[in-house]
């Protein structure tokens, strides 16, 4: 039988061999994250979880421009995921701050890799909606985003081993809550980078571009962080503008 890249995902169809080495390296990159907590490197364990996250985008990206996603695919991603989006940032989380508080340390941390499991479980069922386009709760990429940004912040500020432990425990609890909640989030599947874009635009992206590179300690928490409260904020927006309209609607003739 000829090799052509594609695996079948017991269903008679076929997805992209490159989709899948793309989930191997995230996964690589997320056991790398382990791996250099277990050897007290911790920066370096932040920067693999980036990696991870990078890697999800591309590999969504490009699966979507394919057309190769399958059924297979969406459940060795979610594996994939568990371990690079919620073992690797828990661990991490772990070690940091919660070690010496015992059971109730590890008890956080363990929440982390639940409520993720719980969050790829349902996004697996919702996924089968193809008219369904945003996310319901925070992605775990996401969550582990904030998580590896907030240590590369406090790196870059020289506080990492001062973080007061309260904030990192409100942090991955807040998070876990994000993950599990029905909460909208923006996909950026919505984002369409074919075809011709204003000039501004343009202009908008290379601005971005250069003060993520220029800083990126910063802007990866301050990127990562907008987004996860972009849900509490639509939410409350959306409650806002439903008890403005209310009235108005009363009133009219």
């Amino acid at each position: 039988m000829a090799v052509t890249g594609e695996i079948p995902d017991g269903r008679g169809r076929q997805h992209s061999g490159g989709c899948g080495r793309s989930k191997c390296l995230k996964s690589a990159s997320g056991f790398f994250s382990i791996v250099s907590v277990l050897n007290n490197r911790p920066q370096l364990a932040a920067y693999a979880i980036v990696l991870a996250a990078l890697l999800d985008g591309f590999d969504g990206r490009v699966a979507r421009w394919t057309r190769s996603t399958s059924e297979f695919g969406v459940q060795y991603d979610s594996l994939c995921d568990l371990v690079s989006f919620g073992l690797a940032p828990a661990l991490f989380v772990y070690v940091w701050v919660l070690k010496p508080y015992g059971r109730v340390g590890w008890l956080a941390a363990f929440l982390f890799i639940l409520c993720g499991a719980l969050r790829l479980a349902r996004f697996n069922v919702l996924s089968a909606d193809p008219k369904r386009v945003d996310y319901v709760g925070l992605p775990i990429p996401a969550a582990a985003l904030v998580v590896a940004s907030t240590a590369l912040f406090t790196f870059h500020v020289g506080s990492f081993y001062r973080m007061p432990p309260l904030v990192v425990v409100s942090l991955v609890y807040t998070l876990g809550f994000l993950m599990v909640s029905n909460l909208r989030y923006r996909s950026y599947k919505r984002a369409r980078f074919a075809g011709r874009k204003p000039f501004g635009v343009l202009v908008f992206a290379v601005l971005l571009l250069y003060i993520v590179l220029s800083v990126p300690q910063v802007m990866l928490l301050v990127l990562s962080g907008a987004y996860a409260l972009s849900g509490p904020a639509e939410f409350v927006y959306a409650r806002l503008k439903r008890k403005v309209a209310l009235p108005a609607s009363r009133t009219e003739p």
